[in-house]
């Protein structure tokens, strides 16, 4: 063995581990950080087998091993991150109406706590004009800076704070039973209750900011987690007009966020749609979607779209959607089994349980 088979085979022994790490249940945030990268992985992954190509004479049987686990690794890595491609069937249908008869349209923006250019934002809240809008990371100050907003956006529930969990909630519709909880952790809140539709309808609403597994904020995903299933829980029983929107610190592909979805029946209208990353704003080939909005299947999707930076680490999520419920039967929902619905009740436990 020479010196650049060496050095291959080490580079392609690396590159498996991510994908061995993230097909276990450890929620060890060296583990579960893996869930992210997918694209990244799989590109990497396509470099090896080019290269292990070009360097291995095929002669060993260890040669044909270690390029047939990079195959298996990359049809893994693509398997997770295909419903998220152009080529995959869309989740969400297009509202196909002439007129737009009970439409909401809503912008979510992590605003990054330190960022003080609130110019940014403002002109794009402008831009949109959304029926609603969510930032996070938002502290006093942002609270401020959207004052003026306020004339036209009655309705709001504003949580400002210092610790890079704040958030403000602004809408035109009418609010009702809104509460700001703690579900998980004392100190990471969350919005719950109704927006009125123009049509008179109420559409349930969570908006959601999970700590995310990280050496710097949670050492494993279990809160994250725990917070995720609680809602879907929450949602199963009853998964019509239903909304939850944020970011959740979790990639759509991740294990977590496949089986939210399936519990609480709701839709992702990203599916067959394209990644809309949203972070990081810093470094372009490194880049995941963290930004959510998922809805029951009585919406159907008139517009969705990925913001201009607004000088935070996340680009904001524009969505517009329509109530449409005589499409509901020709929306798939993703199913859930009995071994997943066990799993999201354990984790609930296990978050209440790290929390006390």
């Amino acid at each position: 063995m020479n010196y650049l088979e060496i050095i291959t085979l080490v580079f392609n022994i690396l590159i498996c581990i991510p994908t061995l790490a993230s097909i276990t249940k450890f929620d060890h945030w060296l583990v579960r950080d893996f869930d992210f990268p997918r694209i990244q992985i799989s590109f990497l992954l396509c470099v090896n087998l080019i290269a292990a190509g070009l360097v291995y004479s095929f002669q060993q049987p260890w040669h044909f091993i270690i390029v047939c686990a990079l195959v298996i690794c990359l049809i893994y890595q693509c398997w997770l991150i295909f419903p998220y491609t152009y080529l995959a069937k869309k989740q969400t249908l297009k509202f196909d109406g002439k007129t737009e008869k009970a439409p909401i349209s809503i912008l979510v923006s992590n605003v990054l706590m330190t960022n003080r250019d609130y110019s940014r934002l403002i002109d794009l809240i402008k831009l949109k004009d959304p029926d609603v809008f969510l930032t996070l990371e938002s502290d006093k100050k942002w609270e401020e800076a959207l004052e003026p907003f306020e004339d036209d956006y009655t309705h709001s529930i504003k949580v400002p704070l210092d610790n890079l969990y704040g958030m403000h909630l602004y809408s035109k519709l009418p609010l009702e039973g809104m509460q700001v909880k703690y579900l998980i952790k004392d100190d990471i809140p969350s919005i719950h209750g109704y927006i009125k539709l123009d049509n008179g309808k109420k559409v349930r609403i969570h908006c959601l900011h999970p700590r995310p597994p990280s050496p710097t904020e949670s050492k494993t995903s279990t809160g994250r987690d725990a917070e995720l299933m609680l809602i879907g829980k929450q949602i199963e029983a009853d998964p019509s007009l239903t909304l939850v929107f944020g970011d959740l610190n979790d990639v759509a592909w991740s294990r977590t966020t496949k089986i939210f979805q399936k519990v609480s029946g709701l839709l992702d209208p990203r599916r067959g749609r394209g990644f809309f990353n949203t972070y990081s704003t810093e470094h372009f080939f490194m880049r995941w979607p963290l930004d959510h909005v998922f809805h029951s299947d009585d919406f159907t999707l008139i517009d969705i779209s990925r913001e201009k930076n607004i000088g935070s680490d996340h680009f904001p999520m524009y969505i517009k959607l329509n109530y449409t419920p005589e499409k509901t039967e020709e929306q798939d929902k993703l199913e859930v089994n009995q071994d997943e619905e066990d799993w999201a009740s354990k984790k609930v436990k296990d978050g209440k349980e790290e929390d006390s």
